[in-house]
């Protein structure tokens, strides 16, 4: 059978205050009312039966997405005690399909993007999801065409078509420069690496085994207890703080002998920063962004302007800002500084604490 395993660990510090450390980022309804961790779901059931979608969650967030997601059993979103990074993420959720499906393929997303159209996304997955079952002993990873120039991405570059659009992967690059980047977008071999993942699930715990010996003998007992119907809690209570903290792409991807790839030919939106909101929700004929119920703006354009309730956000004579309310917590900044406010917070919880984190 075809599993699917999401990765909504992440806090998100640069959409703070909106974000914080209990209530997490995927968790927030920016996109017309709803979350990207509702989008994400939604995308994957037209393709996987829920019974077969896990999400893997800090355990803080459990139920908050349990709440949002009631169509996927409460036993398919689990909880890890801490964040160990995407390499334990996918380990993890490897063995817990292994437990229930030891000859499953299992898909890897993230919970933090906005993709469209929907259903290139899902013919991107399907093709993957084929080349997995007929190739065993490899990898894959859905690769986006760039539209720009990117230096926050990393990047893979397509090699040798071994089945109409199934390549192998020559070259795994971490975030360019500028001018590196440029000339990836100019020759065409080189995508965004998504971060996302199709692979056989046998496939993937011999390499976690290989190159993650440690991660992969703490997490087997999760396999055994998973098909003996007992619970993982206090299993992944033990071995989580002993786990290596590291990236799927770092620990495994970048090491293995056979990494495939399927092109996704999508709008891949990462929705990391208040100001990728622009691409996402689109702006009004003044160039503004309004993900808010209540908004006045008189002279003003290239703003941003968030809020959750009925609050008003009235601006006057402004240009280029991120206004963001929360009950406790306004944020106002220049746009070409939004990047830089996890240092921001950081030096807010250094001042106040955990009062505003």
């Amino acid at each position: 059978m075809n599993h699917a395993m999401i990765m909504a660990g992440g806090a998100g510090k640069r959409l703070w205050p909106l974000s914080r450390q209990g209530r997490p980022k995927q968790l927030l309804p920016l996109i017309e009312g709803r979350s990207l961790m509702e989008l994400a779901v939604e995308r994957l059931v037209e393709l996987f039966d829920p019974a077969n979608v896990l999400v893997i969650t800090n355990a803080e967030y459990a139920d908050q997405v349990s709440e949002v997601l009631p169509q996927l059993p409460r036993a398919n979103i689990v909880g890890e005690p801490m964040g160990r990074d995407t390499a334990s993420a996918v380990a993890l959720g490897a063995e817990i399909i292994a437990g229930r499906d030891e000859d499953g393929t299992m898909a890897v997303f993230t919970a933090d993007h906005v993709i469209r159209p929907t259903d290139k996304f899902l013919q991107a997955v399907d093709k993957a999801l084929q080349a997995a079952r007929q190739n065993a002993d490899a990898l894959l990873t859905l690769g986006v065409k760039p539209t720009c120039p990117h230096t926050g991405y990393g990047y893979v570059r397509f090699g040798r078509q071994i089945n109409p659009g199934v390549f192998e992967i020559t070259d795994f690059r971490e975030k360019p420069d500028l001018q590196t980047a440029q000339r990836y977008l100019a020759g065409g071999d080189y995508y965004w690496n998504s971060g996302m993942f199709v692979w056989q699930v046998q496939a993937i715990r011999q390499a976690i085994e290989k190159f993650l010996p440690d991660t992969g003998r703490r997490l087997q007992p999760v396999c055994d207890a998973v098909r003996q119907g007992r619970d993982i809690a206090e299993i992944l209570k033990a071995a989580y703080p002993s786990l290596q903290k590291i990236s799927i792409d770092y620990a495994v991807m970048e090491k293995a002998p056979k990494v495939l790839a399927v092109e996704l030919d999508c709008q891949w939106l990462d929705v990391g920063s208040w100001p990728a909101l622009e691409a996402v929700l689109g702006t009004d004929k003044s160039g503004n962004v309004a993900a808010a119920v209540n908004t006045a703006c008189l002279d003003s354009t290239g703003n941003i302007m968030v809020a959750e309730d009925g609050h008003l956000i009235a601006l006057l004579g402004v240009r280029d800002l991120v206004v963001v309310h929360s009950k406790d917590a306004t944020l106002v900044c220049p746009k070409d500084q939004a990047q830089h406010l996890k240092k921001l917070v950081d030096q807010i919880e250094k001042d106040f604490g955990s009062k505003f984190s």
